[in-house]
């Protein structure tokens, strides 16, 4: 053991065992399938999800993802759009003032009750985004009940924990600093722990069946520095957070291999991402990156589209063309087109592996407006029930034990994802049409797809036809 800072590091030794009941999430198995999908409803509140409960359905997504229900930053009047000076800002919610269900965003507890039953009837798993890593900037917005709960603000944050984060790749500063300046909650104060738990348990009791843990890697694993001057001796929040431990009597309220569970690890140098594969699934961030530069490029020549660029399993990754955040925070996506969007999702979801998750954009948004009618509540624009995204969806479910084979054109434009014979999407991702010739699986014959009735041929192993420009083609045995 060595000290910095009044900070105690883990010798490497100690690092490399794993916890008691870790699961092997980075050894890949190459017969594994994925057959899920997200829909990330972000901003939609709760009256507009349940809503549109059916049509998610409808769409092939098993799963729903909620932007926080917790209670969050409320200024006065600054709640009505996604992104305004005045009126408000999408971001409020990832500032939590206490750990209790309903916020003036999202709606009331009886009406995330109301969301969850249509979610039964209509059998779609409801996934909650949680953000215990940190509370809101205005420091005298959190509420008393929640300091009283923790032990009071002297023990609510790390020892450095109003510090911004200068160096993100300094796992000191990144897990006990304050993570975009929101200042660092001290989350192995058991105190906290067990009220976050509390409110774990509450949303549990209400049927949610997973969590995407925001800023997961700003939240030390075992190997990275314990707080020692905040009178911390272990890093073992996410041994509580996935039930493998108990913190006063309270322990997480059923089992942990019932829920999907990933963390927002967003990959850089030294985050320990074996160690986070203990507990739970990972963001495959730069892969995303890989896709968007693909369709900024409007080919993948000369890029490597099929590896996953991750060190974990891809059956355990959380997969996406684009996130909220690089949509609406640094805008990296935003500029790119609703059909461009959809193409490299059509590629992403008729994968083997990953679980894609599907961003819904702001209703009315362009290219040039990126916030649409900007209606913080509101729900998404139609993308996410466009008849070539449910046809991939649908499509991922009947390919459940078909392994993938991957064939792209010389020009980069052309994709093709084989799944066994048993299907297969083609996507061209460029401006203009492209001739289709490409070896295939599927056995000899002729196809139509599954959304335009557009004709394919195959003949002595080779999948041959014209394709339109920016679209895909679901082809099924």
């Amino acid at each position: 053991m060595s000290y910095i800072k009044g900070i105690l590091v883990a010798s490497a030794a100690f690092a490399a065992i794993a916890p008691a009941a870790a699961k092997d999430r980075v050894t890949h198995n190459p017969d594994a399938t994925n057959t899920e999908t997200i829909l990330h409803a972000w901003s939609w509140n709760f009256p507009a999800i349940a809503e549109n409960m059916k049509n998610i359905a409808d769409a092939g997504f098993t799963m729903v993802q909620t932007s926080p229900v917790q209670q969050c930053y409320n200024p006065e009047g600054g709640s009505k759009k996604l992104f305004d000076e005045k009126e408000g800002n999408w971001y409020y919610y990832y500032q939590p003032t206490d750990w209790k269900i309903g916020n003036q965003i999202m709606g009331s507890r009886d009406q995330m009750k109301q969301m969850m039953d249509s979610a039964a009837k209509y059998n779609v798993r409801v996934i909650v985004d949680v953000l215990p890593n940190h509370t809101a900037f205005d420091v005298d917005a959190v509420s008393e009940d929640f300091y009283n709960a923790v032990g009071g603000r002297d023990k609510m944050y790390h020892s450095q924990g109003l510090n911004p984060v200068q160096d993100y790749n300094d796992r000191y500063q990144c897990t006990l600093w304050g993570s975009g300046a929101l200042p660092d909650v001290n989350t192995e104060n058991k105190d906290f722990q067990k009220y976050y738990m509390e409110f774990v348990n509450d949303l549990l009791s209400l049927g949610v069946r997973g969590f995407r843990y925001d800023t997961a890697k700003h939240i030390g694993v075992h190997s990275d520095p314990v707080d020692t001057a905040a009178g911390v001796t272990e890093n073992d929040f996410w041994d509580v957070a996935t039930g493998r431990k108990s913190v006063k009597g309270v322990k997480l309220a059923v089992p942990y291999d019932e829920l999907f569970v990933y963390g927002e690890v967003l990959q850089d140098r030294n985050v320990p991402e074996a160690e986070y594969a203990d507990y739970f699934g990972q963001t495959a961030s730069s892969y995303g990156h890989v896709l968007r530069e693909m369709l900024e490029k409007r080919s993948a020549k000369g890029m490597d589209v099929i590896n996953w660029h991750h060190s974990a399993a891809p059956e355990y990754l959380t997969t996406w063309v684009e996130s909220h955040d690089t949509y609406a925070n640094a805008h990296e996506s935003a500029g790119l087109t609703d059909d461009q969007i959809r193409t490299a999702w059509v590629f992403l979801t008729a994968r083997q592996n990953g679980v894609p998750l599907f961003f819904s954009r702001p209703a009315g948004s362009t290219r040039q407006a990126y916030w649409g009618d900007n209606i913080l509540g509101a729900r998404g624009n139609d993308e996410f029930m466009h008849p070539e995204v449910v046809a991939v969806n649908k499509f991922r479910q009947q390919m459940d034990g078909q392994k993938e084979d991957i064939r792209i054109s010389d020009n980069g434009q052309v994709l093709l994802v084989n799944r066994g014979k048993k299907g297969a999407a083609i996507v061209n991702i460029g401006e203009f049409a492209n001739a289709l010739d490409l070896p295939t699986t599927l056995p000899n014959g002729t196809y139509k797809d599954e959304v335009y009735g557009h004709e394919f041929k195959v003949k002595n192993g080779r999948l041959q036809g014209i394709l339109a420009p920016e679209r895909t083609y679901i082809l099924t045995k």
